[in-house]
């Protein structure tokens, strides 16, 4: 079965180290997200209708919103354990300089990435701290992550400007698909009707749902999914609250059928998860 063994949640997105054994459903994050292969077997994630191989020498990197999933190419398939980096965009953007590109759907141009002996090391050691070591002070952790990130984009951005002195950059979304969005996550708790969002935003159900998938890349059920799954996240790390009602809370009609899902989107269970969470303050 599949485990979490370690995650760290802050300001900077989280860090994850999960043995997983399973195939992920298609997903995606609001966050920058890097995979990175801590030990075990190569693997493989669909990325932009493609399969990105995972190993010792390759990243897969998947921009926010972008959705992927989790491939095992065969059955009986040994398991891999992941480092899975989370960035919040925010985050990026709000470093000495900035990070230009960080909410925008091409941060990452290429959904791979190499991985140099030195970002090797990198890795090595951040998930051994993780396995064996106490929480990491939160500036160390910060600059770790940054530094991670920096050098695996650095050599796939070229003569790119990764850095830039000022401002931010948003993804530019249609006036109603923005209320749409809005709408969806003030009624997590509510099954998603496309009909009625579609007749809000006086669109036919196929356009609406054509200009939501223009806009976001995702459907309004997959995006709906990121939502909950995230607000799922946060309330098994941030908060004490049951997981019966975290369930009830995101509108699962019984705490099984959020145990699914939450497997389906994570590869373990939320209880198991939940008990290696390292939060931050100010998370």
């Amino acid at each position: 079965m599949s485990a979490a063994i370690r995650e760290y949640q802050g300001r900077f997105g989280r860090v994850a180290l999960l043995d997983v054994d399973r195939p992920l459903v298609t997903h995606a994050h609001s966050q920058c997200h890097v995979l990175l292969k801590a030990g075990g077997a190569d693997t493989f994630f669909a990325v932009r209708g493609e399969l990105q191989p995972l190993t010792d020498d390759s990243a897969v990197m998947v921009n926010a919103w972008e959705p992927h999933a989790y491939v095992q190419p065969r059955p009986d398939a040994p398991r891999t354990v992941f480092l899975a980096l989370y960035i919040e965009p925010a985050w990026l953007l709000s470093l000495e300089g900035g990070l230009r590109w960080a909410g925008q759907p091409g941060f990452f141009p290429e959904p791979s990435a190499r991985i140099s002996p030195a970002i090797r090391r990198r890795i090595d050691e951040l998930a051994s701290q993780m396995l064996f070591g106490e929480q990491p002070n939160e500036t160390v952790l910060a600059s770790t992550l940054c530094g991670l990130v920096l050098e695996i984009i650095g050599p796939i951005c070229g003569s790119r400007p990764v850095l830039a002195p000022t401002g931010r950059a948003f993804a530019t979304y249609d006036r109603r698909i923005r209320q749409a969005v809005d709408h969806m996550r003030n009624n997590l708790g509510a099954p998603i009707d496309v009909e009625r969002l579609a007749r809000e935003a006086c669109l036919s159900r196929a356009h609406f749902f054509k200009l939501f998938q223009q806009c976001t890349s995702l459907t309004p059920h997959v995006y709906a999914n990121v939502l909950r799954m995230e607000s799922a996240v946060r309330e098994l790390a941030q908060t004490d609250h049951s997981i019966a009602l975290v369930s009830d809370t995101l509108g699962f009609s019984a705490q099984s059928h959020f145990t699914r899902f939450f497997q389906q989107h994570l590869g373990v269970m939320p209880s198991q998860y939940r008990r290696v969470v390292d939060v931050y303050p100010d998370a």
